[in-house]
């Protein structure tokens, strides 16, 4: 009997503005003539095909909706943005100025955006993918304004009382009798020909409550309101419910009647959990099957944005990707490991998204990281197979993409900017002229992500791993229990169902090879993995796929542990097998 989990796929993040580009200018703040941007209908059969086939289960279009940006659309009746409120040339896609619209860099017929990206989505789901966009709750663009939203929908701050500092029926926070003030320190890239007004000052996206922020601050964007009176305790205010909470309703739900299949929610911790916990069910009433997943730091509040936030999932950044960061970089312990699951996630693990990058977070192969995209290897697998909930993978990351230029505001910092236009010069030779193959690609590209491509398949085809139990091993090998067994570099445990049981071992050190012995108590042999006598089993390697055949007797499968020999930066994973 085969045995399902909905919670284990793969979602590939794709950053649609940079995707398709093969403009190869790459020019300091660059125009979108100069620098190229890539569009919805690049992302065609053909990307999709390639994508599905690498093991991608669900796509993250990032940078749909339409934000601020210093491109020039009023033609089109889409009004500009000031240049002292825009970072970057293209902006941030965290700035959104209209929830109902696209973004215009996006489309081939500026008139036709939303069409081509409900285009894009038919073609993802005529894939058998999903489809998932940002949800930015917290914040918006300094202008806001909706230009396409649905006859009858009001917009944001158009009935406040912008003479209080807070309203349980306002949409925004507000400094009345003072004028905002652009931040210290912010030069645009182009020109100000007049000056930026807003009266009253609105507060700041990050939460500053004043009428100038700094240069550090989130500064091009709003804070909006949902019932929390920050200045008076953070005393709260949902009832009646919150004008913010039925716009964002009403938002969620227009993207859902367009077949978005799940949404990740920015910064979700920065908005009440009382909110998620109204609204999530009430997508979910339009379509069961949605997906809500909340970018969040906080440990603390993880149990509260599940259970009464109703979130299917939690990045797992501050745990996790923390921990083997640290451990990537020469610095940090795999003992750590054993804590997270144990303090922070274990009875919830199902719910954590693991990655090892994202938009937000500095590339593998950057001298800021690792410098080198190999050394991430085992604490990739690891992220995959750890427990049963998803993983993420940015693209680029499985070609070993690795920003050494500044391509703007966003300086030269080891990501790959979301503020400007730009071309990913490694992932542009995947594209090929939209071919999505690996004709350009060097040998050590095509080795890199064909070790990607195998990690998606085994995740999602082999059932310990998509659906089974975990067992940490650590407490019986660590202090000296089993023979040359480095609890700071070595880390190993089970993942078992009814149907197939997986020993995974890991080294993260570098440059030492590591001969141990890995046990397994006699309590796991038989009441977890309820097997019968160790004599009568073998361990047989299933990955990494082009591991040679791993010689181990079934004399070494005993109490007093597997004997293996660890490469620098291994992962491997044994299947026990009858004999």
């Amino acid at each position: 009997m085969s045995v399902v989990n909905k919670d284990k796929f793969i979602i590939y993040q794709i950053f649609t503005r940079l995707f398709g580009n093969q403009t190869t200018t790459n020019k300091v703040y660059g125009t979108i003539e100069e620098n190229g941007c890539g569009k919805f209908n690049d992302i065609d059969d053909t990307a999709l095909a390639a994508l599905k086939d690498f093991g991608a289960t669900h796509l993250w279009y990032t940078g749909v909706l339409e934000h601020a940006t210093l491109t020039d659309y009023s033609q089109f009746g889409i009004k500009a943005d000031h240049p002292l409120i825009v970072k970057g040339i293209a902006g941030s896609p965290y700035a959104v100025k209209d929830y109902y619209d696209v973004d215009p860099d996006l489309a081939v017929d500026v008139p036709n955006r939303i069409q081509e990206f409900e285009s894009l989505v038919t073609r993802t789901h005529a894939h058998g993918l999903k489809a998932i966009i940002d949800f930015i709750p917290n914040h918006v663009a300094r202008q806001y304004c909706s230009d396409i939203r649905p006859e009858g929908v009001k917009d944001f701050g158009e009935d406040d009382d912008n003479t209080v500092t807070f309203s349980p029926s306002n949409n925004f926070y507000y400094i009345p009798n003072h004028d905002f003030i652009v931040p210290e320190g912010h030069t645009p890239p182009i020109p100000v020909v007049t000056p930026y007004h807003e009266r009253p000052a609105k507060a700041t996206g990050n939460d500053v409550f004043q009428a100038q922020p700094s240069q550090f601050d989130w500064y091009e964007t709003v804070k909006l309101n949902y019932g929390i009176d920050y200045l008076d305790g953070r005393s709260r205010h949902f009832d009646p419910t919150p004008s913010t909470w039925l716009k964002m309703r009403d938002i969620l739900i227009y993207w859902t009647r367009k077949g978005v299949d799940g949404f990740r929610c920015d910064m979700a911790e920065m908005v009440p959990v009382e909110f998620w916990g109204w609204v999530i069910p009430e997508v979910k009433r339009e379509n069961p099957g949605v997906i809500f997943i909340a970018e969040i730091y906080n440990p603390f509040e993880y149990r509260n944005y599940i259970n009464i936030g109703k979130f299917d999932y939690l990045y797992d950044k501050v745990g996790l990707y923390n921990s083997l960061r640290r451990t990537i970089e020469g610095h940090g312990s795999a003992e750590d490991i054993t804590r997270i699951w144990q303090h922070e996630s274990g009875d919830f693990s199902e719910h954590m998204l693991r990655f090892l990058e994202n938009h937000d977070e500095q590339r593998i192969a950057s001298r800021y990281f690792a410098g080198n995209p190999w050394t991430a290897l085992p604490a990739m697998v690891l992220s995959a197979t750890l427990h049963t909930g998803p993983l993420m993978l940015y693209f680029g990351q499985e070609l070993g993409v690795d920003p050494t230029q500044q391509e703007g505001f966003q300086g030269e910092d080891g990501r790959t900017t979301i503020f400007d236009y730009w071309g990913v010069p490694e992932f542009q030779q995947w594209v090929n002229g939209g071919q999505f193959n690996e004709d350009l690609l060097t040998t050590e590209q095509k080795t890199l992500r064909t070790f990607y491509a195998n990690l998606n398949a085994f995740v999602l085809k082999n059932e310990a791993v998509y659906a089974g139990g975990f067992y940490d091993l650590q407490y019986v090998n660590i202090d000296g229990q089993s023979f040359n067994y480095d609890k700071t570099i070595i880390y190993s445990y089970l993942r078992h169902s009814e149907n197939q049981k997986l020993l995974f071992v890991y080294n993260f050190h570098t440059s030492r090879t590591v001969e141990t012995l890995v046990k397994v108590p006699q309590d796991a042999w038989t009441n977890v993995l309820k097997l019968g006598n160790t004599g009568s089993y073998k361990l047989k390697p299933v990955f990494p796929l082009e591991v040679p055949q791993i010689q181990l007797p079934a004399a070494d499968i005993t109490s007093t542990g597997v004997h293996i020999e660890l490469p620098p930066i291994s992962a491997f994973a044994f299947e026990i097998v009858p004999k």
